[in-house]
């Protein structure tokens, strides 16, 4: 399979968000049919028709979107305004820059880039960086920039995180933690400025700190997942994009375990990856609504 990145020349992908109220989806098509787009797709959801919020992601084809593009956003700004809409409009030709942290366990880095090589995923890859090295030709062999930052010990981090900041200021459109097995300080969340995506295990009960799967097997787990969402200060509490779950028995050990919650993992982080590029995610408070997922 080609290891062209996906894109889509001349289409554009529009997000609104506000107060649900008639007429504001006739107000949408309406507003594209007369900048000449050519609606490709249209997902919409309401929490309640009576006083709730409206979401919506449409994609229009439009000829030369490039140079229509600020006098569709003029057209936006007047037709939306009244509505009290808040709204985003995307170039689909331009994919998003996706940065990867990453440690030793290198299984949901590896997928990523595998995916990425494929032509499966929309996004460029401009570095990957780790506090660990052992993964560096493995990156490097997808010809994508390895950047070793390596963790400082204690609880102190600020050296370290301001060596990723600088690596990432101005060229990147989100960050993924592919198991990066470091805490981000809430200073680094604030000044990162985009949005981060994290991948961990989900045991129900839960079970924290080191040796997970070992835990899981000594109270005899039946379900096995793995959940990826945004990081918020929250820690592991932020917005949930995607999660899954496979069936385990008493017959699988530690081992069996451990191999196919890296499989969930590596399917729920790239899925989760997917959706955020194609802008299939938009953030509500700490909830979200996943169109096509």
């Amino acid at each position: 399979m080609s290891s062209q990145i996906q894109s889509q020349p001349d289409h554009a992908c529009l997000i609104v968000n506000g107060p649900d109220q008639p007429g504001l989806v006739a107000a949408m098509t309406s507003l594209i049919t007369r900048n000449k787009g050519n609606i490709v797709s249209l997902d919409q959801h309401s929490t309640d028709p009576s006083g709730g919020d409206f979401f919506q992601r449409v994609v229009f084809h439009r000829p030369d979107l490039a140079a229509s593009t600020p006098e569709i956003e003029r057209d936006l700004a007047d037709t939306l305004g009244p509505f009290g809409m808040t709204w985003t409009l995307r170039d689909l030709g331009a994919p998003k820059r996706m940065a990867i942290l990453a440690s030793k366990s290198d299984h949901c880095l590896l997928d990523l880039l595998w995916r990425h090589r494929r032509g499966e995923l929309p996004v460029s890859i401009p570095m990957v960086i780790s506090n660990h090295t052992d993964a560096a030709d493995d990156v490097r062999s997808f010809h994508v920039p390895f950047f070793h930052v390596p963790s400082q010990k204690g609880s102190d981090k600020s050296t370290s995180e301001a060596e990723i900041l600088r690596l990432l200021d101005g060229n990147v459109d989100f960050v993924v933690l592919a198991r990066y097995m470091q805490i981000l300080s809430n200073d680094f969340l604030e000044k990162v400025g985009v949005p981060v995506i994290n991948i961990h295990h989900s045991f129900l009960p839960a079970f924290i700190g080191a040796n997970p799967y070992r835990k899981a097997k000594e109270r005899g787990v039946k379900l096995i997942g793995a959940t990826s969402h945004y990081v918020t200060e929250s820690l592991d509490e932020g917005p949930i994009i995607e999660q899954d779950v496979a069936r385990v028995t008493h017959a699988d050990s530690t081992d069996d375990l451990r191999r196919r919650g890296a499989d969930v993992e590596r399917a729920v982080l790239s899925r989760a990856v997917l959706w955020h590029a194609q802008d299939r995610v938009i953030r509500d408070g700490n909830h979200t609504i996943v169109f096509g997922g």
